[in-house]
Parts: structure tokens; sequence; C-alpha cells
């Protein structure tokens, strides 16, 4: 899954994964649980994050390298967050081949940089499971996940919207290369991220 912060992602992701029977791997939330559980990564991770930073290559690609060999990706899996640039990809690349796979499709959600910024400054997130909210359409009682009663809040990275630009301005810079580099290889899907998940989820699927 490609596409600058707040295309919906991660909201489209869960949805492929529970149609096709994949296991989703967001790397955000990998990084997110690492900060919460203060381990010796999510430390690193955090320092990045609180600046707007992009994850350093070599700590991502740790990451991603000790997920897919579990037993859970073995039947497929959706990368949700990578690669983030063209390194990243002719890395995961090696990984896949070495492991006598090969990715199947890129689907790249495309919306406005406006768009972007009015779904992520909007976002919050319960501290409990992660599930993801938004300010115009928040859980049913006092900002308490519908799902765990975890407290629902705004996230860490979310918050500057100067710290917003300057992730929009990355992707730009960074993983928006991506696009080509996947047409090449006749993988890329580009799908119109505006509209309802619902709308959105459709084109996805007739595109797959």
């Amino acid at each position: 899954m490609l596409g600058p912060q707040g295309a919906g992602k991660g909201t489209q992701g869960a949805l492929i994964a529970a149609k096709y029977g994949v296991t989703s791997i967001a790397t955000g939330e990998i990084f997110r649980w690492a900060i919460k559980g203060k381990t010796a990564l999510g430390l690193k991770v955090l320092e990045y994050v609180d600046a707007g930073r992009l994850v350093p290559d070599e700590l991502t690609i740790e990451v991603i390298t000790d997920r897919l060999t579990a037993d859970d990706c073995m039947d497929g899996f959706l990368l949700d967050g990578f690669p983030r640039n063209v390194g990243q990809a002719r890395a995961l690349d090696a990984l896949l081949d070495d492991h006598g796979t090969a990715l199947d499709g890129a689907i790249v959600l495309e919306v406005p940089e406006e768009v972007s910024l009015r779904r992520i400054l909007g976002r919050r997130a319960c501290s409990n499971c992660g599930r993801n909210y938004h300010v115009d359409a928040p859980p049913e009682k006092n900002w308490t996940c519908d799902e765990c009663q975890g407290e629902v809040v705004e996230r860490t990275d979310d918050h500057e919207e100067e710290t917003v630009k300057q992730r929009l301005r990355l992707y730009h810079e960074q993983t928006e290369p991506l696009k080509n580099y996947y047409e090449d290889k006749g993988l890329l899907k580009a799908i119109d991220g505006e509209g309802s998940p619902d709308e959105v989820f459709s084109r996805i699927v007739a595109e797959l």
C-alpha cells in the first residue's frame, strides 16, 4: 500500500486483508507499539518520529525481515507503510526472492495534500488497542474505544501541523518515486483515495 499520510492506507489495508484472507502488516503500528513498550528499537524510532523524519532504512528493514518470516505470512501478506523508498523496495525484492516469492501488486491511494492534512490532524487512536478514529467519526462514548474501552487520544506524531507537512514533503521526495518503480514492473494500481471508505474499497477490489 502506497500513498501520502492520511490517504487511508490503514483503513483500506484492513479491508483488503479481511477480504482476501492475508495478514496486514503496518510498519507504523509496529513502531508505535515499540515506542509504547519503550524497547531499544522503540526509543530509536521515537527520536525520528518526534522530529517528523522517516525511520532509517536499516531499522525498518530489520523489523520487516523478522515480521515476514512469521507463520501468519506464509499464505500471503499486505504491507502498509513499507517500502518507503526505492532502496527499501530493492531490499524487499531481494528478501522475497530469497524466499522464492514476489509481490503481486502495488496499490497507491492518491489524495490531494489538503485532504491528507485534514485527515491527519483529526486522527485519534486508542491508547490500548490502537484502533483509529477521527474527530469527525469519534467513538460512541466520550472518547472511549468502542472495542476495548481504552482511552482514545491524539497520536503523538499527528498533533503539529508543521511536523505533518514535513512528513508529506518527505513522502513526495522519497516515497513517490516508487510509483515509477512499480509501474515499470507492471505492478502499480493507482486508486482515487477520495470518498467514503466503502467507495475507495470498491475501486480497489475492481482493480484487483
